[in-house]
């Protein structure tokens, strides 16, 4: 039970960081962002809850992975990650700062990157499974700087 532990409650964690970031979005999401120009590829609000909930669950194994084996260097670039994640979100929808979003989202990118190197030695897992987060946040870097750049 103390294993599966490990895993659970960053998965746990990482999801309420999620549930606080849709409360302070929410009042944005229905006033403010369905009138900002926005590039044809964005995806349908309907669809970062599902990409956010597998980041979440991954989030949550790669940390769990590296409390299993026993490696604890990383956790602190791992709570940095998932703040940023956080802050990210008042400065984008609750102050309606895309530029600020900006700024949040290229200090996430690369301590994301940092982490999937960072961890690569530790255990290939807990770095691979990274590797969806980062693609996502990159394509979230461009959704924020087009809004940014044509708003």
């Amino acid at each position: 039970m103390k294993r599966l532990s490990l895993y659970l409650l960053p998965i746990i964690l990482c999801f309420i960081i999620g549930w606080l970031s849709m409360i302070i979005q929410s009042d944005a999401l229905v006033e403010w962002y369905p009138q900002l120009d926005k590039p044809s590829i964005t995806p349908s609000n309907s669809l970062f809850p599902i990409a956010w909930g597998i980041i979440y669950i991954c989030m949550g194994l790669s940390l769990g992975r590296l409390l299993d084996i026993g490696e604890r260097r990383f956790i602190g670039l791992w709570f940095l990650i998932l703040v940023l994640i956080f802050l990210w979100t008042p400065m984008f929808f609750a102050l309606r700062s895309p530029i600020s979003g900006f700024a949040i989202i290229l200090i996430l990118d690369i301590a994301t990157l940092s982490y999937i190197v960072f961890t690569w030695l530790a255990s290939r897992f807990a770095s691979l499974i990274m590797v969806p987060q980062l693609l996502w946040l990159l394509f979230a870097t461009y959704l924020n700087f087009y809004i940014w750049l044509f708003n």
